[in-house]
C-alpha cells in the first residue's frame, strides 16, 4: 500500500512539474528572432539569395522572403562611415532609393556593425534616418550574421536580389571611391544592374569589388 501510495504521488509530482514548465514557457519573453542562416550556402550571385529576418529600428521584423516576386536592393549601412556619408550626402545614394521605390524596387539597408562599434545602435541609426532623408529601413544585424553570409566586408556595399530570388549583383555602389569620377567615366553598377532587370535583360555587370569602410563586426 505504501508503495502504491509513494507512486501515486510521484506520478502528481510529475505531472504539476511539467504543467508548470508549460505555464513558463508560455508566458516568459519570446525568444529573439535570428538570422537564417543555419544550413544555408554563403550567397552567391547567380544563386537564390539566402533568407533572412531581421528587426529594425521600431523592433519590425522584416524577412527577406516577404518580399518575393520584388526586386530588393541590399545596402550594408554604417552612418559613420565617411564613405556612406558621401555617397547619401550629394552622392549618387541621396535619392537612389526614392526614385527606385516609384518602379517597386525595395530597399533595405543593413547595419551589421557589432555594439558599440562606430555607427551601431538603435538612436543612431534612428538619428540617421533624419540625417539622411532615408524612407526604407534600417535593419540590425548586431550578431553579423547576414553580413558574414553574404561576405559584407564594406560599407557601403551593394546586392540585389531579383524577382525571382536570386541573387544576380554583389560589388561596389559605383567605380568612384575617390568620390570623383574616373577618366574613363562615371558607372553606377547598382543603377545600370537595376535598368537591366527593368528592361528584362540579364544583369551584364553582376560582380564588382567593393570599396569603403570595413562592416564592423565583431571579430
Amino acid at each position: 500500500m505504501v508503495g502504491r501510495t509513494s507512486s501515486w504521488l510521484m506520478g502528481i509530482v510529475v505531472l504539476v512539474g511539467l504543467a508548470g514548465c508549460g505555464k513558463s514557457n508560455a508566458e516568459g519573453p519570446a525568444p529573439a528572432p535570428v538570422a537564417e542562416t543555419g544550413a544555408q550556402a554563403a550567397a552567391a550571385v547567380g544563386k537564390p539569395a539566402p533568407g533572412f529576418t531581421l528587426k529594425d529600428l521600431d523592433g519590425k521584423e522584416h524577412t527577406l522572403a516577404s518580399f518575393a516576386g520584388k526586386t530588393v536592393v541590399l545596402e550594408w549601412f554604417n552612418p559613420d562611415c565617411p564613405f556612406v556619408v558621401r555617397s547619401h550626402k550629394g552622392g549618387p545614394l541621396e535619392t537612389m532609393a526614392r526614385d527606385q521605390a516609384k518602379n517597386g524596387v525595395v530597399w533595405l539597408a543593413i547595419n551589421s556593425g557589432s555594439p558599440g562599434k562606430q555607427g551601431t545602435g538603435v538612436e543612431r541609426n534612428k538619428a540617421a534616418l533624419t540625417e539622411y532623408g532615408l524612407a526604407h529601413p534600417v535593419l540590425l544585424d548586431e550578431s553579423g550574421a547576414v553580413g558574414k553570409l553574404y561576405g559584407a566586408r564594406n560599407t557601403p556595399g551593394m546586392y540585389i536580389v531579383d524577382k525571382a530570388g536570386v541573387l544576380v549583383y554583389a560589388g561596389a555602389l559605383d567605380n568612384a571611391p575617390s568620390g570623383k569620377p574616373p577618366e574613363e567615366g562615371y558607372r553606377n553598377y547598382v543603377a545600370e544592374a537595376l535598368a537591366d532587370l527593368a528592361a528584362g535583360r540579364p544583369v551584364k555587370v553582376a560582380e564588382t569589388k567593393a570599396y569603403g569602410c570595413s562592416v564592423k563586426y565583431a571579430d
